[in-house]
């Protein structure tokens, strides 16, 4: 296979941006994700690939739920405040004020647009990142009128 097609062909999926969070017995965890999807309609599921090396990666196998913060255009600021690790000061995650997701207790940014939360029914394990499929249990939208941030708005990569 000729690496640089390969590379190329991948970074031609499309992609929206998220800010994945956990919570675990007072732990919290976040990060910036892309590799994710809905899955089935009935029941509501979604796929997400997270990287096994990551606290995150452990506390959603710890927690088995997760939520899932849908980032508008324009909040690339945003995005890239969690590609550093979790911090949580003064009722804040990385600087950005949340609350804890009614069902799960994961963190929901409010200059967020829509969120929803999520029980894991399963994982797959390959490769250097996990697949946890999980069900949609609550969902909320704070702003109706936003457009998803993209990958490709970014003129950031992740994937190839």
């Amino acid at each position: 296979m000729d690496p640089q097609a390969k590379k190329h062909a991948l970074r031609q999926i499309t992609y929206g941006l998220y800010v994945l969070t956990a919570a675990h017995d007072g732990d919290i965890a976040a990060g910036t994700v892309n590799w994710l999807s809905q899955a089935s309609f009935d029941p509501p599921l979604v796929m997400v690939a997270v990287k096994r090396d990551s606290r995150l990666h452990d506390l959603i196998e710890k927690s088995g739920h997760f939520a899932v913060n849908i980032l508008a255009s324009g909040q690339k600021d945003l995005a890239a405040a969690f590609f550093r690790p979790t911090k949580v000061e003064d009722g804040r995650i990385n600087g950005l004020a949340f609350e804890p997701g009614p069902k799960t207790g994961a963190p929901l940014l409010l200059d967020a647009p829509a969120w929803f939360e999520a029980r894991v029914t399963d994982a797959i394990r390959r490769g250097d990142h996990t697949v946890f499929v999980a069900e949609v249990i609550n969902a909320g939208v704070r702003d109706p009128n936003a457009q998803p941030l993209t990958l490709r708005e970014t003129g950031w990569f992740y994937g190839g």
